[in-house]
């Protein structure tokens, strides 16, 4: 059975993306295609990640944020690259989201709720709202409008659950197995945490591009989740 994870390909260079994609094919469920990827290989990149690894699914995470006819447009310039998941921002509004929705039937567009790097002093800058307050209308408003799937943080997932439908897929970042340095994602958790509260997809990325031996990292992930 393959991991459920969506590995983050956020790497130097196309050559060092394929290369991780084609060793971690067999191993899990996505490919993260971001922002840096994306932006660098295009639309080409895409495909040699396809062609690298063609029994993962594609992961676009790019999120879209702009007025609902932008966006519409957006989707349908990537709908030809066939990703299962695009993520589009939640706070974009039930408009937008609906226009992502109907842009592109065939892909899961998938709702970003609060980034993993912000805090609640952060959201205090321009809301007087809890995380988990803005996290949950996020998510509801997001699958009323037809997303198929919510980005959120492993501190949330519990209560996204909760909130929208048994159907709807969690994707979760700032996953951490507890001895990586601190970084810019601050909302973490580990694997076992996230899964037993109700995740679907863990968002893995420097701990695997970073390693020597990724493969070795997957195991770790699903032995933690076994609690070995």
């Amino acid at each position: 059975m393959k991991a459920p994870i969506a590995v983050a390909l956020d790497l130097p260079t196309l050559a060092e993306v394929t290369a991780l994609a084609s060793k971690l094919n067999h191993l899990v469920e996505m490919m993260k295609i971001g922002l840096q990827s994306y932006l660098r290989d295009g639309a080409a990149g895409v495909f040699q990640v396809k062609e690298a690894a063609p029994d993962a699914d594609i992961f676009l995470d790019l999120k879209l944020h702009d007025i609902p006819q932008t966006v519409a447009g957006a989707v349908k310039s990537v709908a030809a690259l066939s990703p299962k998941v695009l993520t589009v921002h939640a706070s974009g509004g039930e408009a937008m989201l609906s226009a992502a929705v109907s842009a592109g039937p065939q892909i899961e567009i998938a709702a970003v709720t609060i980034l993993t790097s912000l805090t609640q002093p952060d959201l205090a800058t321009f809301t007087p709202w809890q995380i988990e307050d803005v996290v949950a209308k996020l998510a509801k408003q997001s699958t009323d409008a037809g997303c198929k799937a919510i980005v959120c943080s492993p501190q949330e997932v519990k209560l996204v659950r909760s909130v929208v439908p048994g159907e709807i897929k969690l994707i979760v970042p700032g996953i951490r197995l507890g001895a990586e340095p601190a970084d810019d994602q601050k909302r973490v958790a580990t694997p076992k945490s996230a899964i037993d509260d109700g995740a679907d997809i863990l968002v893995i990325g420097r701990l695997l591009t970073s390693s020597l031996d990724p493969k070795l990292e997957i195991q770790r992930i699903l032995n933690s989740l076994d609690g070995s």
